[in-house]
């Protein structure tokens, strides 16, 4: 993941509305959901990136550190996606909010067996939430387009480096990509 932190007047709405919905020091479970209703109507457009991060990278999607709060609280990232690129199975080291500014990305989700429970597609503007345990899931770039997310974690990536958990290994996940 590179850093790059960019002051601009869209991101400084996302980051007070984090700041205000995190106010009452809530769970983690609480705190997915307060952002993401905060988040909802207030995402920027991809222009929060500059041309050449919306590019991606060929290699396979690709993370930019936009803003890590001072008290280590929160971290703002976007991930580009181009088409046909997706994540292992995984999970996070903590809640997570995560709001598509282009394209459509494809979540599947799975139990703690890795046995599917759910799959579904997050469209411009659509913002979604969730927080450990439940929260393993792989993402996929289904469309013709490059895809661009914004996610909030509930910690400074900057100190911990990446926002997974832990990989898994499933066969049957593996061979649906």
């Amino acid at each position: 993941m590179t850093t790059t932190i960019i002051a601009t007047p869209a991101l400084a709405g996302v980051t007070g509305a984090v700041r205000t919905a995190l106010r009452s020091r809530p769970d983690w479970a609480a705190a997915a959901e307060l952002v993401a209703d905060a988040l909802r109507g207030r995402l920027p457009g991809p222009e929060v990136l500059t041309p050449e991060q919306r590019l991606g990278d060929p290699d396979g999607p690709v993370g930019h550190l936009l803003h890590a709060e001072p008290d280590g609280s929160f971290s703002v990232t976007a991930v580009i996606w181009r088409p046909g690129q997706t994540t292992r199975i995984h999970d996070h080291v903590t809640w997570c909010v995560v709001g598509v500014l282009q394209g459509v990305e494809h979540e599947e989700r799975f139990d703690a067996d890795l046995r599917p429970i759910g799959a579904g597609d997050n469209r411009v503007g659509e913002v979604t939430g969730f927080a450990p345990p439940g929260d393993i899931h792989l993402i996929r770039n289904t469309g013709a387009e490059t895809a661009i997310s914004l996610h909030v974690y509930g910690t400074d990536l900057s100190r911990v480096g990446s926002s997974a958990r832990r990989y898994y290994e499933s066969a049957d996940a593996e061979g649906r990509r």
